[in-house]
């Protein structure tokens, strides 16, 4: 059996995905991925994601050259969440969000409302054209 049949794909053909810095573990990203890009991404040792709105593959840091390394993929318990210990290059600290902040969970639940606690570290107009 191939290792991609293992892991359950939704009725489109994906699986939600969890980037995470190694070192810090704190949660990048959350993206998804179709069979191909879960290939590339292991061929390629670089995440690779689907863009569902674009409705191609999305290799992390294409427009923005914040690239991913990708050291492990972990598939959960059921096999249907895959997790992506990564590097996040392109910029110290690493920038992961298209708002140009270092992780796309930027804002906080706090006494009844979300409050950003992650500060821009690039303004999103000069990173992508």
């Amino acid at each position: 059996m191939n290792w991609l049949d293992e892991v359950k794909w939704d009725a489109n053909g994906l699986v939600p995905v969890i980037a995470q810095e190694q070192g810090t573990n704190d949660v990048l990203m959350f993206a998804w991925m179709n069979r191909e890009a879960l290939e590339k991404t292991a061929e390629l040792g670089r995440a690779v994601y689907f863009s569902r709105s674009r409705s191609k593959l999305w290799f992390k840091g294409e427009e923005s050259g914040h690239v991913q390394t990708v050291h492990e993929i972990r598939l959960d318990c059921d096999n249907d969440v895959v997790l992506l210990k990564v590097t996040q290059l392109g910029h110290e600290p690493g920038i992961a969000c298209h708002t140009g902040r270092h992780s796309c969970f930027f804002s906080k639940y706090e006494k009844g409302q979300w409050t950003v606690v992650e500060p821009v570290l690039k303004d999103p107009e000069s990173i992508y054209k």
